[in-house]
């Protein structure tokens, strides 16, 4: 029963990842690019760009949620009773993926918070020549977090292998 529970909670939490991920990489690579086939109006197509993040943003936040909870679950059997984090490999590898975990929620919320809505009031505004500015700014940040994913990801799959 309990083993039929963690594949359950690892089902889930692999799935919000695949999720949560790869809609991340659509909207970077796809949504994006695309946006600028849609309107070369730069104010009309932020508008745009931003009703789908904030309509995905919508779906991300309970996913974050799922995989912050079914993590740490996942966690409690990951490690071997009596073991501590510091002191074996997959516990410095749980470590790992804690700590860019968190980086990467805090570089989500952040860019969200900061440069998201600002972002969609300049372009209510009309105020081309900052928003350019804003988002050159913006896509750094989004970069950084497409990264930590990748790391969070990695590390995932190194988790898996065999000591």
């Amino acid at each position: 029963m309990i083993y039929s529970l963690a594949i359950v909670i690892l089902w889930v939490h692999l799935f919000a990842a695949v999720f949560f991920v790869g809609g991340s990489f659509f909207m970077w690579l796809v949504v994006l690019p695309a946006s600028s086939l849609i309107t070369q109006d730069e104010a009309q197509r932020t508008q745009i760009v931003g009703k789908i993040a904030k309509k995905f943003g919508q779906m991300t936040n309970p996913t974050l949620i799922v995989l912050l909870l079914t993590g740490l679950y996942n966690a409690t059997w990951y490690l071997p009773p009596g073991t501590g984090v510091f002191t074996t490999l997959p516990g410095e590898l749980l470590l790992a993926k804690a700590v860019s975990t968190a980086a990467l929620v805090t570089g989500i919320y952040v860019h969200n918070a900061y440069f998201g809505r600002k972002i969609v009031r300049l372009a209510r505004e009309g105020k081309v020549d900052e928003l350019r500015q804003l988002r050159k700014k913006s896509r750094v940040v989004s970069a950084m977090n497409l990264l930590l994913m990748v790391v969070v990801l990695l590390v995932a799959v190194l988790m898996q292998l065999p000591p």
